[in-house]
């Protein structure tokens, strides 16, 4: 299992690149939308 550093880094590094403006196709937001909600959830299952 990763450390909270770790997942948190990717998380920071991944709303970076869904905020870019080089990030327009739907189906690459759509996916990194998905990605950015499940490193959230895996964050809050570790704070609980």
């Amino acid at each position: 299992m990763r450390d909270e550093a770790e997942i948190r880094e990717q998380y920071e590094f991944l709303q970076e690149q869904l905020d870019s403006e080089e990030m327009n196709h739907e189906g690459v937001r759509e996916m990194f939308t998905y990605y950015k909600r499940a490193l959230g959830w895996a964050l809050e299952e570790e704070h609980i």
